[in-house]
């Protein structure tokens, strides 16, 4: 028996940062917003806890999907963790937090994001941002996000970011101060005091007494309702299995992420009619691009034997990075970034050392890209996605190179002390081994591209061609990822979505 109620401005479908963004703005406002998130409640205390994410995976916080097996990178399926609890994926992700280059969003609006070019976009990181301790100029110091810098880096931190120095590379005090990102230095993180700080407890926790909030957890979206060519709410599976319907007297939002907001739309009837027509399910707007253009950073990890063990846990597994201009012509620059890691991570588990780091080799803007699709007409199905990783040849080309630089930098005298050998990839073929070790960045962005092209699938104003009265804000909007952990990015669409939704939809 399906239920029905009513009396909120805007529904807003995912509490990642995205979605947590939006529903602040929107209470702050005075407008009543009703929140949907798939997952149940934020209790658990291993979220807080920065060392405990890997527990968390396979457990009823984590929505992972695997891929189909990737062809060009060894036929392997891969795991995806995906947050699935109020706070979305910022749950359980690295917490790094990074803007970007400017050319990344210059970039953007040149491929028909008109708007979101780097002074559009550069206010809402200052809004967003509480970044401590030392401001400096250019950040944010009032925002609702927690950053922090890493003021204890593992010592293999501190020598690589050296010896990135001594190799001519700027070594850089604070690396989201400007437009231009290139050069070492430490990463940021959205912590406060060594815990956690997800995007709901940052944004909405300080608001949950509103009587302007409805929080539904464990609230699976089945579709939007669209009327008349206008999203006039949401149909939903509660925790008791009952089929609920509410309704927005403005605005739906989607924010449920790369892989959850195509799914959406397509359970809804929006998207390749084809496609949909092969599920049973009716057209409302035949969309094409919904499921496309699925980008993710390609990684490829390089481990090294260390002389010494870490010297205690470490709260941020992404320590250090480097961001340069590859060799070659990049679809925008810079387009190559090292990242260390003070432990060992690798998809090989062959002849792994006990204490080891690794330094993992990622190409920022990739050519591969992949899709989203349907597995059947049952919400409750997870998604078919197939990354299509490595299937650009420039891409194993430019990671290949990546790996070669950044062996020669560990070999430099500023990191000697703590190298005791190499162990991956050693002797190996570059090109075989960057197929056979390759990894999602979990940075995988695009799947309802933003534009005014055939393909894209919501205008710069975030709405849904076709639909009146639905917009997406999450990663699923961008059209290729940016020079950095996207994250950040995300949370500055979630401000600049809720702008965008007041703006049009008048003050509350």
């Amino acid at each position: 028996m399906e239920q029905e109620s009513s009396g909120t401005d805007y529904i807003v479908v995912g509490t990642g940062p995205g979605g947590s963004a939006v529903v602040r703005r929107l209470i702050d406002a005075g407008h009543r917003v009703t929140v949907l998130e798939a997952g149940p409640t934020d209790a658990r205390p291993e979220i807080e806890d920065p060392l405990a994410a890997f527990a968390l995976f396979g457990t009823e916080v984590d929505g992972g999907l695997l891929t189909e097996p990737q062809g060009d990178a060894g036929g392997r399926v891969l795991y995806m963790p995906r947050g699935r609890a109020l706070g979305g994926t910022s749950i359980l992700n690295g917490m790094v937090y990074a803007r970007g280059a400017a050319a990344d969003f210059e970039a953007w609006a040149q491929a028909g994001a008109d708007g979101w070019g780097w002074a559009d976009v550069e206010p809402y990181f200052r809004r967003l941002e509480a970044f401590g301790p030392r401001p400096g100029p250019g950040r944010g110091a009032d925002g609702p996000l927690p950053v922090r810098r890493n003021a204890d880096p593992d010592p293999v931190a501190a020598a690589f970011v050296r010896a990135a120095g001594g190799a001519g590379h700027p070594v850089r005090d604070d690396p989201n101060d400007g437009e231009d990102g290139r050069g070492a230095g430490f990463t940021q993180a959205t912590m406060v005091d060594g815990r956690r700080v997800t995007a709901w407890r940052a944004y909405v926790v300080p608001v949950l007494g509103s009587p302007l909030l409805t929080v539904v957890t464990e609230a699976r979206v089945t579709r939007v309702l669209i009327e008349d060519g206008r999203a006039s709410g949401v149909e939903y599976r509660g925790r008791d299995g009952e089929v609920r319907r509410v309704r927005a007297g403005r605005e739906v939002v989607l924010a449920a992420g790369v892989f959850g907001t195509p799914q959406i739309l397509l359970l809804s009837g929006v998207g390749p009619a084809a496609h949909l027509r092969g599920h049973g399910l009716a057209t409302a707007v035949d969309l094409p691009g919904v499921g496309e253009n699925l980008r993710d950073h390609a990684v490829v990890p390089v481990v090294w034997e260390r002389t010494a063990p870490a010297a205690g846990p470490q709260g941020i597994g992404v320590q250090a990075q480097l961001l340069h201009d590859g060799p070659g012509d990049g679809m925008v620059l810079p387009d190559r970034q090292t990242m260390v890691i003070p432990y060992v991570y690798s998809t090989l588990r062959e002849g792994l050392p006990e204490a080891g780091f690794t330094t993992v080799a990622v190409v920022l803007h990739p050519y591969s890209t992949g899709t989203v699709r349907l597995r059947s007409a049952d919400p409750a199905d997870p998604p078919l996605v197939d990354l299509g990783l490595l299937s650009d040849p420039r891409d194993v080309r430019a990671l290949a190179e990546e790996v070669a630089m950044l062996r020669e930098l560990v070999r430099r005298p500023e990191m000697a002390a703590h190298v005791a050998a190499e162990v991956h990839p050693g002797d190996a073929d570059p090109r075989e081994y960057v197929r056979a070790a390759a990894d999602t960045g979990h940075h995988q962005v695009g799947t309802a591209r933003m534009g005014t092209d055939a393909l894209a699938v919501v205008d710069p104003r975030l709405r849904v061609r076709g639909v009146a009265g639905l917009r997406v804000a999450d990663a699923s909007v961008m059209p290729f990822p940016p020079a950095a952990n996207p994250a950040g990015t995300v949370f500055m669409i979630g401000e600049r979505a809720a702008d965008l939704l007041l703006a049009d939809g008048g003050a509350g």
